[in-house]
Parts: C-alpha cells; structure tokens; sequence
C-alpha cells in the first residue's frame, strides 16, 4: 500500500510544484491582486462557516431542549430572534455571495494575465528553438501545446482549481468547529475519510495516467490534421484522402478510448464518495440524535454538524468531479513547463558582442558538421569567399549544399571548426546582430497574412517607405504582376500565398531581400520548380540583387552556375572541386561530368 502512495505523491506533487515555482514570476507580478483575492476567498470561507448559525439559534429557541438555551438568545422575545436570525441569514449568505464574487474575478484576472503572458512567453521562445529541435517535432504538438495546453490551465484554474481550494478552506474551518461543538461525534463522523481518502487517491492515480495519455493522444490528433491540412495539395493531387482519413480516424479512435475510460473512472470514484458522504450522514443522525436526547449536544448544535458535515465531504467529492479535468491541467502544464525549459541549441554566448556594419568576407575553417552524430553531413569544409564574390554551392543532392547556408546563417552551429566573417568567429557575435547583415531567399517563400506591401516590407526589419517598397518590387521584377491586381499594393494575399504563382511568390522574397540591404546574400535553390518565363525573371532579379554583395547560390541548375565568379562543387560532405566555370571544365571531373550530362538542358536554358 505505501508503494501505491509514494508513486501518486511522486507524480502529483513535483509536477504541480514544477509547474507553480515555474509560473511564480508571472504571480509576483500580480501580488495586489491575487492577495486581495485570497483575502476575499478566506472572508466568503468565514462566511460559510456562519451560515447554519440562525438556524442554530431559532431551532434552539423554539424546540425544547433539556440543556437549556443559548446564552443571551434565550433573554430575546421568539419574533426578535426570528427577525435577527432572517436578517443575519441574509446578510451572510449575501456577503458570502459577495466574496466569492470578488475571489473569483480575481482570480481570474489573475489566471488570465498571467497565462496570457505565458502564453506570449512561450511563443517568443519556441521562435529561439534551434532547427535541430524542430526536426525531433510534430509541428501540430507544439500549436497544441502553445493554444490548447495554455488554454487548459487558463480555464481550469478558475473552473477547478479556485472551487478546490476555497472548499479545502472551508474543510479545515468546520472540522475545528466540529471538534469544538463535540470531539466524538467529530470524530465518529469522520469515520468514513481514511477510506475515503484511500479510494480517492488509487483511483486519482489512474485518473492522472489516462489524463497524461489522452493529452498526448491529442497532441498527436492535432499533428497528424495539421500535416494533413498543410500538405492538403498533395494529398489531394495523389489521392491520399483515404489513408490521410485513416491515419485521422485511427488518432482520433485512440483519444476517444482514453477519453472514455478517464470519464469513467471519474465517475466511479464521484458515486464512491457519495455512498460514504451517505454513512456518514447515517452515523452523525443516529449518533447525534443519541447525544440530543441525552442533553450532551442541543438540537441547534445536531443541525450544525450535519450541514458541516455535507459540506465536509465536498471537497473530496469536488476532487473527485474535477480530477479528470486537473489531471488534464496537470499534463497541459507539463507540457508547457517542459517547452519553456528547452533550451536553445543555438543561442548567444554570455560574452556576445553586437556585429559591427559587416562587409562580407566569409571563411570555413575545417568545418564538420552532422544533423546526427554517426552521420556526418559536411567534413572537413574550409573556403575563403572574399566580400563582394559571388559563389555557386553545386554538388548532388544530399551532399550538404543547404546546410553550407544554414552554418553562415547559423541555423546550426559546426561540430568542429569555425564560421567567421569579417574576421568574426560567427559564435562570438549576436544571432540578431549576424542576421540583420544577411539577406536569405529561401527555396519556399514564407508569405505572411497581409497585403502584398506588407510581405514585402516585412524584410527590412525597420520601418519602410512605400516608395522603398515599390523600388524593391521593381528591382525584383515584382512591381509589374502588383500592379495588376484591382488593389496593388494593398492587395490581400490569401492564405500562406495561395492566391500567388511560385515565381511571384519568389520575386516577393527578393524584393524582401533588397529592402533588407544586406552585404551578405544566401539563395537556397531560388529558382526550383519555376516555369521558364517566371524562371527569366526571377534570375534577372538575382543578378541585380546580387551585385556587390557577398552572395551565396545555392543551386542545380548549372546554367546559373556557370555566371558565378567561383563554384563550389560539394560532393559526399567536402569540397571536391573549386574554381571558374571554365577552370573546372577544362579539369574534369564530377562538375564537368554533371554539365555534360544536362548539356540538352543547358542549351535549352540558354
């Protein structure tokens, strides 16, 4: 039995003081409120504790009892003490009332902001989260974490948790009263609470694993809608609504059962409790009625204890009602306690310096780097790309082009060696610093909610002109297929850039790109998956954008290559070949061989 004990002491305790040590500088912010709401839960829990008293008295009054009256109430007349005894019951019940009311508001206050805040907090933070992290998980989870678990504790920490502690309150008032009015009848009466208490806590254990369970099931449930719905167009171009409603009904079956069987035991360990309430009850009326006639107790005194009594028992039946949902709360706040405690795989060194204005010369030294331990991805990288040159990254794929970008951007950081520019190790400066003096097209642009001036100044990172604006649209070959739409400018894009072609979603990131006005430029496969007229004008836009600044290009087409001042060519994690177009043609080799073998392609491009 004491096994049983420890396990559901070991599981609820660290985790509810995890989570409150963990929310507690978000409490100290609010302490006028919450200690005005606690003084208001303790004035309605005094209020409770008086509330059967006029009935006390007038039953005492008017019913004979063999141990007298009350002292100072047997010397009123009988309507004086009746009118007392009306007003008196109103007037606690009211002010009960009242102070409920105002530990509830402000309790919620309190819950709100506080959460709210959390809420904000952990959104910052998911955004510092390293690449790393977010490729160990489902992007669906962590929304569910971020709205769902947030909103869990927001909710239940007024629906369940103010009700619990204001009965634990009031538990603790009438059991001194209790004790008080008489210790053995208190006593007899209490009978029932061990067991009581041992039922609640093996079924409460069970109650919190199935609540863990369920919160995982649909953390999952989410993820797997959320893959669904953001990769709806391929699901729907290869017929895939079948197995993608599968997979959904399969997570969704697996919520429902752990749901239900949580609905049960709750409900199970709720009619416990009242059978128990009712023994107790049973032995205070035969026991009390005992102790009435034999003049220990008045009738007054018996009528205070069975409403105690009823009340006693609540917070345990309260507990047992609510344990599912705070069970749920538990496992919500642990998720989120455990995401605001990840740490960054990247981040600033304590000693970080701001980048000065950077020019762009960039160097690898002996660079290794692997997305797992035993598989390294790059070995042994070093380059020296003087600030200005343009550089073609080529290679086959898988050979990690894409992740030469992700180390200057420092998405990552190397296993071994270093990144500089400028002479900087990259880990010495500031992340914000290093990637305001970098421009980055991504191979899918990312289009925001907005109107298309609104994603295209979002790349600046300062506040833009629409005359800055529109010049960068321009130079992007963006300004034309704006103006176009009835609104231009302030055209509302659909959602994630739906209502926009590829190439005109690329042209967009460009034009972010020249706002940001970098020295540093990194285009990752910028004109993949593009039709040739888009194509024509997207790289038109690069070489523009290009110009004068340090550029990255990350690439297939070789025909884009081929315009670069130098071209890298990786293959299997190394640099195998390096130097002019013509250079390596003339060499040999695994670039010249790649060429060759898409010479129809070229030609056709050129």
């Amino acid at each position: 039995m004491s096994t049983g004990r420890k396990d559901s002491l070991t599981e609820v305790v660290p985790s509810l003081r995890r989570i409150m040590l963990r929310l507690a500088p978000y409490l100290r912010e609010h302490r006028g409120v919450l200690g005005g709401s606690v003084l208001a839960l303790l004035a309605a829990t005094a209020f409770k504790l008086l509330e059967p008293w006029p009935l006390k008295f007038v039953i005492d009054r008017v019913v004979p009892s063999a141990v007298g009256e009350t002292a100072g109430v047997a010397d009123l007349p009988p309507t004086t003490l009746l009118a007392l005894c009306a007003i008196g019951l109103v007037a606690i019940i009211g002010l009960k009332a009242l102070c409920q009311y105002l530990s509830t508001i402000g309790f919620a206050i309190v819950g709100n902001r506080v959460l709210t805040q959390v809420r904000s907090d952990l959104f910052r933070h998911l955004q510092t989260l390293s690449l790393g992290f977010y490729a160990r998980t489902r992007t669906g989870d962590l929304t569910m974490r971020l709205v769902s678990d947030v909103g869990m504790l927001k909710e239940t920490a007024v629906t369940a948790a103010l009700p619990l502690a204001a009965n634990v309150l009031v538990l603790v008032g009438m059991l001194g009263v209790m004790l008080y009015l008489d210790w053995q009848l208190a006593l007899m009466a209490l009978s029932p609470l061990p067991i009581l208490w041992l039922v609640s806590q093996r079924a409460s254990r069970k109650i919190r694993t199935v609540s863990r369970t369920q919160r995982k099931r649909e953390g999952e449930l989410a993820a797997t809608g959320a893959e669904t719905m953001a990769g709806i167009r391929t699901v729907q171009a290869l017929g895939l609504e079948d197995r993608a409603m599968s997979d959904f009904g399969a997570a969704s079956a697996r919520d429902l059962k752990a749901g239900i069987k949580g609905k049960r035991l709750s409900a199970g360990l709720e009619r416990t409790v009242d059978v128990l309430t009712g023994i107790g009850l049973a032995i205070v009326l035969w026991f009390g009625t005992l102790q009435v006639l034999a003049g220990r107790i008045t009738p007054g005194d018996l009528l205070v204890f069975i409403t105690y009594l009823k009340n006693t028992y609540r917070p345990v039946r309260e507990y047992a009602k609510y344990t599912a949902r705070l069970s749920k709360a538990a496992a919500a706040g642990e998720r989120v306690v455990a995401l605001l405690d990840e740490v960054p795989e990247v981040k600033d060194a304590p000693d970080a310096i701001a980048a000065p204005q950077l020019k762009g010369h960039v160097v690898f030294e002996s660079v290794d780097f692997g997305y797992h331990a035993d598989m390294p991805t790059l070995h042994d990288v070093s380059l020296d790309v003087p600030s200005g040159q343009l550089v073609a990254v080529t290679g086959p794929s898988g050979t990690g082009k894409s992740t030469v970008a992700s180390l200057l951007l420092r998405l990552y950081d190397p296993t071994e060696g270093r990144v500089c520019v400028d002479g900087h190790d990259l880990r010495s400066i500031t992340l914000a610093s290093l990637r305001s003096n970098v421009a980055f097209v991504p191979q899918e642009t990312l289009i925001f909610s907005g109107t298309l001036a609104e994603n295209i100044a979002i790349g600046a990172g300062r506040a833009v002109t629409r005359e800055e604006v529109e010049a960068a649209a321009g130079l992007a070959n963006a300004h034309d297929f704006i103006m176009a739409h009835a609104d231009q400018y302030d055209t509302h894009i659909a959602e994630r850039g739906a209502s926009l072609s590829a190439g005109q979603r690329q042209r967009i990131a460009i034009a972010r790109a020249v706002l940001r006005d970098a020295p540093i430029l990194v285009l990752d496969e910028p004109t993949v998956g593009l039709d040739r007229t888009s194509e024509a004008a997207v790289r038109d836009a690069i070489w523009r954008l290009a110009k004068g600044r340090t550029t990255f290009l990350i690439t297939h087409d070789l025909t884009m290559a081929a315009r670069a001042d130098r071209i890298l060519h990786l293959d299997g994690g190394t640099v195998a070949q390096d130097g002019y177009h013509t250079t390596l043609m003339d060499r040999g080799g695994a670039y010249a061989a790649m060429w060759t073998s898409g010479k129809d392609v070229h030609h056709a491009a050129e």
